[in-house]
């Protein structure tokens, strides 16, 4: 396969990473992009086989050495559904989905259109940050809610969330290991005494379901039950900040709130497929295995581009454009298959239900400073994003 360099830091990159998604489609529906010494695809047909394919997954094929000042991160993380698969992966979000259900989600609406209103209220007269007003606190106050964690955590939640997350930038460097494990000793010491409480004093909120979800006698462990409650919190929150922040971007310098207004389930699609929260999966092979041409072999990993397959032309007519009432089909931004994202329906509610209230709220709502993505990748948000009433 053909090779690509493209730092994924570099600054031209960070702003506008399509162009290079663009020449590496070109090379055909494998290439092996150098800096991260990795195949990677961005064919939509490839990347939706790779996810459903059996023979592909989160799980390391043989176990991989953890240095021993990351062990408290890894040590969540090897109780995390998002990286294990069957049978402990089918265990544990038959579980999960016991408890996360969908009435519990759409019950939620409610909640999330009052907290729109009362964040609203509050933004100051003149330029501010959306992002810090609006993006950030709505999604971590409405999981928090959900969990039963108190809503005076919010910011700390986001805090600690956020550092987790440096684990998994291409610019991680020492420090923000240790802030990442820091975090998570913090988190799990939290969670640790939060648990118990429910335990003894059970309410109506997900933590207590999550202890009760039983399947064939079997419940989650408290290890379990912690790195569940860290992944709902950071999952549930992490790219619905980013999604909102491109979204709002997206829809005020293309002039399509009247498109949101009037469908707001197609227009929430097009934001989620025209510029993603999360920009790259990465699975491994368990077999040899054949995909579009190329042979992959046991041990291999593969990166599955989202953001790139979202605008393969072979899927989406006028990929790079923004059109809000494009019918609606399956995009990669949730994944798909056995990870498809726990979390999806509570993302598209926080987003339908939110983006149009704001928007109806502010009809002159306007950008005044031209937005900046963040050095996050493989993430993709905003730093900001300054706007005025």
């Amino acid at each position: 396969m053909e090779r690509l360099s493209q730092s994924p830091t570099e600054p031209g990159f960070v702003q506008d990473p399509y162009p290079f998604y663009e020449r590496a489609r070109a090379l055909g529906p494998f290439f092996h992009w150098v800096d991260y010494d990795l195949a990677c695809t961005g064919n939509a047909a490839a990347v939706n086989a790779i996810f459903r394919d059996r023979r592909f997954g989160r799980e390391a094929p043989e176990p991989l050495p953890i240095p021993p000042h990351l062990a408290p991160f890894y040590a969540v993380e090897a109780h995390s559904m998002l990286e294990l698969e069957p049978p402990r992966h089918t265990r544990l979000r038959s579980l999960v989905l016991r408890a996360f259900t969908s009435r519990r989600i759409a019950a939620l609406e409610p909640e999330i259109s009052g907290l729109s209103h009362e964040l609203i209220d509050r933004f100051p007269a003149g330029p501010f940050d959306l992002l810090q007003a609006f993006g950030q606190p709505l999604p971590v106050i409405i999981i928090a809610r959900l969990l039963g964690v108190p809503e005076a955590m919010a910011p700390e939640l986001l805090r600690w969330s956020n550092a987790m997350v440096g684990m998994y930038q291409a610019r991680r460097t020492p420090t923000m290991e240790a802030a990442a494990v820091a975090a998570t000793e913090a988190f799990v010491a939290f969670l640790t005494g939060y648990i118990d409480e429910r335990r003894a004093r059970p309410a109506d909120d997900l933590i207590t379901s999550l202890i009760a979800a039983e399947m064939e006698g079997e419940r989650l462990s408290t290890d379990e039950l912690i790195s569940t409650c860290i992944l709902l919190l950071n999952a549930g929150h992490e790219a619905t900040v980013h999604t909102i922040g491109n979204g709002v971007k997206t829809l005020l310098e293309t002039a399509a709130t009247a498109a949101l207004l009037g469908d707001p389930g197609a227009a929430v699609e097009e934001v989620l497929r025209f510029d993603p929260a999360l920009h790259m999966f990465t699975r491994w092979v368990y077999e040899d295995v054949e995909v579009m041409g190329h042979t992959f072999h046991r041990g291999d990993r593969v990166g599955l581009l989202l953001a790139a397959a979202n605008r393969d032309p072979g899927m989406w007519e006028e990929p790079g454009r923004f059109l809000p009432d494009r019918r609606v089909k399956p995009h990669a931004s949730f994944g798909a298959g056995l990870h498809f994202c726990v979390g999806a329906p509570l993302a598209r509610l926080e987003l339908q239900v939110a983006l149009p209230i704001l928007l109806q709220r502010l009809p002159g709502l306007r950008l005044v400073e031209p937005p900046r993505y963040g050095d996050v990748y493989h993430f993709h948000g905003l730093t900001r994003l300054m706007v005025e009433a």
